[in-house]
Order: structure tokens, then C-alpha cells, then sequence
């Protein structure tokens, strides 16, 4: 499987020389790839010296690498790390913390530009100082076609397109709300 992942950023094994298990195409990979969080616990980018060389995210069955359009399925993080050889060990598929808050509601980024619209009762943020999309701090409960979904720091116009609950300080505060909803 490692031949797939990395047959065009390989080198000659450096042990080639004293290995004891010698084939033709023993070669090692030559990536210095470490991981940036996405969605804490869910998705990874990986990049390689500053490139981005694909993403990794974890589903029941263990995790996805997708690199190039290819998808690869591996079984657990151990797998991830061998077959990939993440070299970051610092970062290395890290749990971030959500540390930002507005109004004491958590967001997924940085905020910029907080401001708490009293109407609406909803704390609202841009994610960048150019940012055009307004989101809204905090876990929501939102309802779409097909039922009821949580949601964590959703956009705002989301939020005016369909009916919610929130916003909620916590996640467990979401989660009994939406199982409330679906009792009913």
C-alpha cells in the first residue's frame, strides 16, 4: 500500500545496503509531512515542506487518506503513521483545543470583528478581516429537509434559512436539546 501512497516522492532505502529483507523495490519515503487540523478529531490537511499532499479523515471503519484523487482506506492511526511517515511528532493528528470564544460562546476560529446582534439574539464573527460571511458563535441545533442536525458555529444566513435552537455555551448543552426535539 505504501508504494501507492508515495510512488512519486520515494528514494533508495538507506538501508539498502545492510538490510536483511532485500527486494527490487525497497525504497523509503522522503516526505517530512506533518498534519494541520481541520475539524478537531475528524480531518487533517498533510502537508510536505509547505505543500499540501492530500487530507486525512476519520470515519467509523478507521481513517481516509486522499491524496491526488485517489482514496485509501487505513484502519487506525497506527496504520496512519507508518504508512505515511508523519514526521511532525508534535503535531501529529493533535487534538486543538477550542480556546477562541465570543461572549463566552466557542468558535472555530479566530475571531474578527465580534459583534452580538441583540435582535437576534446571536453572537456573530468573521473568520478573516476581509471575510464577507458572518458565522455564528457557539452549537446549534438546526432543522433541514431531512430533520433536526447539530451544528457547531454555522454561517448566519444558515441560521435566517431555517429554523434553530441556540445558541448553546456547550456541546452536551446541543445534544439534549436535540434529543428533546426528537422525543417529540
Amino acid at each position: 500500500m505504501q508504494s501507492h501512497l508515495t510512488q512519486d516522492i520515494q528514494q533508495k532505502c538507506r538501508y539498502e545496503e545492510t538490510c536483511f529483507q532485500k527486494t527490487d523495490n525497497c525504497k523509503v519515503p522522503s516526505m517530512n509531512i506533518i498534519s494541520k487540523v481541520l475539524i478537531p478529531n475528524k480531518e487533517w490537511i498533510l502537508e510536505d515542506s509547505g505543500k499540501k499532499i492530500g487530507s486525512i479523515a476519520k470515519h467509523k471503519k478507521g481513517y481516509i487518506f486522499l491524496r491526488k484523487g485517489q482514496l485509501i482506506n487505513l484502519k487506525n492511526f497506527t496504520e496512519v503513521v507508518d504508512t505515511l511517515d508523519i514526521v511532525d511528532t508534535k503535531r501529529k493528528f493533535e487534538l486543538e483545543p477550542i480556546n477562541h470564544t465570543i461572549y463566552n460562546y466557542p468558535c472555530s476560529s479566530k475571531p474578527f470583528e465580534p459583534v452580538y446582534n441583540v435582535k437576534k439574539k446571536l453572537p456573530l464573527y468573521a473568520k478573516s478581516s476581509k471575510s464577507k460571511s458572518q458565522y455564528c458563535a457557539g452549537y446549534y441545533v438546526i432543522q433541514f429537509r431531512k430533520g433536526w442536525v447539530k451544528s457547531f458555529c454555522p454561517k448566519l444566513i444558515t441560521l435566517e434559512r431555517y429554523p434553530f435552537h441556540g445558541p448553546y455555551k456547550t456541546e452536551q448543552e446541543m445534544k439534549n436539546m436535540l434529543n428533546s426535539i426528537n422525543k417529540t
